[in-house]
Parts: C-alpha cells; structure tokens; sequence
C-alpha cells in the first residue's frame, strides 16, 4: 500500500492545473483521493496553501469543479487542497444508511467510538496531510496555510483553526454548522462517533470553542445565504456571532439576501474568500 501520493488526473485551467492524486492513508486505514489546484508556475516562490473542506455527501470534486476559485487563487498565487470528507471502503455496518452520517460525513473530528475508530478525519485534514504535502510538493510551502469550508467543512474549518492557531493564517466558511451540540445534524454525528459525553462534544463545537480565546488578531469572515433552507434549524450563525462578541473575536458575518445552501452561492462569493486569506498569507 504505497502513501506516496499517485496522480490520477490533470486538467489545465487559468494557467495553473487542477491535479487530482490518490494514496493510503495510516491515519484513515483506507485509501483516499484529493485535489490541488496550482497556481502558474513562479520561479521566485512556494506557493502559500488554502485547504478547502467540503460538506455533507461531498467528495475532493465537488469545490474544484463547482467553486471557479481557480481564477482568483491563480492571480493571488494560492494553491487550492480539496481532501475528501470521510474514509471510504471501509464497509463499516451502516457507514452508507444515511447521507448525514458515515460516508461523506466525517464532521472533521477524531470519533472516540470503536465501530468508528477510521473516522480520524481531524487528524488527516491537521496532521497527515500537511506532512504529505510538505514531502512530496517541493512547490508548496504548507507552513503558509489557511483553511475553508461549507456547511460540515465551514464547521471542520472553524473548529480546526480554532485549536490550531499556530498552523492556519485565517479561517473562513460558507454557511458553517457553527453550534453542532445544539443542532440535529450534529447531534446525530456526535452521540454516533464521541459518545455520551458532551464535553467531548464541546472540543468540536465553535461556538463553545471561540469562548476560550481572547487573542484572535485575524478576523473570521462567513458567508451564509438568507434563503438557506438549513439556517433556521441547523446553521444558527447567531449563536456563533454571539460567542464572538463575547469573547471579543472580530467577525465578519454577512448574510446574503437570497442565496441558498449550494455551490451558486459559494461561486458567488468565492472571490472575497480567496483574498482574504491571500491578504493573510502574506503575498
């Protein structure tokens, strides 16, 4: 089982490539895919990184052929990395029972329980793969990194950053689940991959999270669409607006008249995401 990672595709676009690569993964027990798009070649640096985490039933493909971040992240010289959102093949009982939980529904967190023990996609997204970016892409320069997402991804975005200053420049999200104790999609994965035990549930939880921090610097930007079908009942961004002021955290949350849960809504905003995390990188 070779983690070297293998390229499995490669398409041009705004100068740059979006190349999609395949490896074993120690940390997830199984093989998994992602993309990188990159940037035109610069002869004068290493690219700055922006890992991407995608939502709900979600693969690596879903940003890279819907988001058009390309076009701006080739300008401001940003590569992209879009990592699945669940191991896969596993064939664990019941992995495929629903499209909110097991496959495609990792939640971006390291599951306590034993049927779920591959469900580390926290430590792939934060440990393994950076350290395989770093050795294999003599282009990239993963200690420059910021980090994204929708929906699960903007929670596993959130979060992530959140519990990692020292890693990520910035963090932003697209309709983020930003209180998942208090919402159906995240009880559900929570009580099925940590357990009983809600300060469990808190370690993954950003509103619960930001509380602890006082010496944010960076601000968070997030977007969410005002005729989202899910925001009412599952999204809450004022729950997540409230621990930010609280815990004096500079956010910037816009809510955009009309938009709804999908990839048009990303596309339209994606540009403004791209520079801001550009602006953080330092380029």
């Amino acid at each position: 089982m070779d983690t070297k990672p293998a390229e499995i595709s490669s398409s041009k676009m705004f100068g740059g490539f979006n190349k999609r690569y395949k490896h074993f993964s120690p940390t997830l027990g199984c093989s998994m895919t992602f993309s990188i798009y990159f940037p035109p070649p610069s002869p004068s640096h290493k690219f700055p990184v922006l890992y991407w985490l995608s939502g709900l039933t979600c693969t690596d493909e879903n940003f890279i052929t819907k988001s058009g971040a390309q076009r701006v992240a080739a300008s401001e010289g940003v590569a992209l990395i879009a990592p699945d959102t669940s191991p896969r093949g596993l064939n664990v009982e019941g992995e495929s029972d629903s499209w909110d939980f097991g496959v495609g529904a990792g939640f971006y967190l390291n599951a306590k329980q034993e049927k779920w023990k591959n469900w580390q996609m926290y430590d792939y997204v934060v440990k393994e793969l950076p350290a395989l970016l770093s050795e294999n892409f003599s282009q990239l320069d993963t200690s420059k990194a910021s980090i994204s997402g929708h929906s699960m991804g903007g929670h596993g975005a959130l979060t992530i950053y959140l519990k990692n200053l020292d890693k990520y420049k910035s963090v932003s999200a697209f309709a983020p689940i930003v209180n998942p104790i208090n919402c159906p999609w995240g009880q559900k994965a929570f009580t099925n991959y940590l357990g009983a035990n809600k300060e469990d549930w808190e370690e993954y939880d950003a509103s619960c999270l930001v509380s602890k921090f006082n010496d944010l610097s960076a601000t968070i930007l997030i977007d969410q669409g005002e005729d989202d079908k899910f925001l009412q009942h599952q999204l809450m961004p004022h729950k997540f607006e409230e621990s930010c002021r609280k815990a004096n955290v500079p956010l910037l949350l816009r809510l955009q008249p009309g938009y709804d849960h999908s990839y048009y809504f990303i596309a339209t905003f994606i540009d403004d995401h791209i520079r801001h995390h550009a602006q953080a990188l330092n380029i």
